[in-house]
């Protein structure tokens, strides 16, 4: 059961493949996606992707640092799990559908559980607060990814 979890999608002036660049680009991301402060790839995949990231995440409320493992569907999305850290579990995906016309439908997903501590803190900050933390960790990746698939060169 999750203490956390949205899903929220967004139509993004970019083909499939361009989207799924960007967001596989994992170490690149806290440069877009809003909660992301930092990513290093601690092993990669044969294929050179980073399949091991140690990360930190600032959801407004706390700082949070994970080591997530990523798997890669190219070019339909990517998805990722907690391997370590503070949350006791995390999973997160995109998916990418094209929609004609170099449109893709990108939506990204989050669900999260807490670990005790970061559970009796979330107590204290339901109703608008915890609708401002589901914001920053769900929607502001799309806005994030839309905004760097609009510009040239990406």
């Amino acid at each position: 059961m999750s203490d956390l979890s949205g899903a929220a999608s967004l139509e993004i002036a970019a083909p499939v493949e361009r989207c799924f660049a960007i967001a596989a680009d994992v170490e690149r991301a806290p440069e877009w996606q809003g909660a992301m402060r930092s990513a290093r790839a601690l092993r990669r995949g044969a294929d050179g992707r980073p399949e091991l990231v140690e990360t930190e995440i600032d959801a407004l409320v706390a700082k949070v640092s994970l080591v997530l493992r990523f798997d890669y569907d190219e070019p339909h999305g990517l998805s990722w799990r907690r391997e370590d850290g503070d949350l006791k579990g995390l999973e997160g995906s995109w998916r990418f559908e094209p929609r004609g016309d170099g449109v893709t439908l990108a939506t990204y997903a989050l669900d999260i559980r807490l670990n005790r501590a970061l559970a009796l803190l979330r107590k204290g900050v339901r109703g608008p607060a915890e609708t401002r933390v589901r914001a920053l960790l769900v929607d502001r990746p799309l806005q994030g990814l839309r905004r760097v698939a609009a510009r040239p060169g990406g």
